[in-house]
């Protein structure tokens, strides 16, 4: 019994450095949250629940080497793997549609290898950079979501509007 408490046990920190690591998991939480609610707000891709996990679980990687006794070489190793593997996430929320030539997806993937740099910056301790650049990042996607409804709007008015899919368009973004 004493060798799977011990197992269940391993990894913890004492008291004091517990206290550390929640407010730094909690904090993962909170930073994907406010990202990942703006998306849904937005009406785009990139559910909230993806930006909290992809948050949490790149803190999770940096205080679970940075915990390990890894040298900063080691955890910077973990960082530059986040950092291409988050890639492949975002690969996966890019999708190119045929019929309109379009690409959809851009700012999702890369609003999801920001929240991973946040969690990262959350795990490495640096709470206060990390809120600026939530706080920045819910900015940036917000104003950026205004461009675009206005760019798109100015596209749908001055196509040739035959079809009641593209009326439905301009009507569903008026409002």
């Amino acid at each position: 019994m004493e060798i799977i408490w011990g197992e269940l046990t391993a990894g913890l920190p004492d008291s004091a450095q517990l206290v550390h690591v929640l407010i730094r998991l909690v904090a993962a939480i909170v930073v994907g949250a406010v990202i990942g609610f703006q998306r849904e707000q937005a009406g785009k891709e990139g559910w909230a629940g993806t930006h909290i996990l992809v948050s949490l679980g790149t803190t999770l990687f940096v205080l679970a080497a940075a915990g390990s006794g890894m040298s900063s070489d080691g955890v910077s190793r973990v960082v530059q793997g986040l950092a291409t593997g988050i890639g492949f996430i975002g690969a996966g929320a890019i999708l190119k549609l045929e019929q309109e030539r379009m690409i959809h997806g851009l700012t999702t993937a890369a609003g999801i290898w920001m929240t991973a740099a946040i969690g990262v910056t959350v795990g490495l301790g640096g709470l206060g950079l990390a809120l600026i650049s939530t706080l920045m990042t819910w900015i940036v996607l917000s104003a950026l979501g205004r461009l675009e409804l206005g760019t798109e709007m100015k596209r749908l008015k001055t196509e040739d509007l035959e079809t009641p899919d593209q009326r439905r368009k301009i009507d569903e973004m008026s409002n």
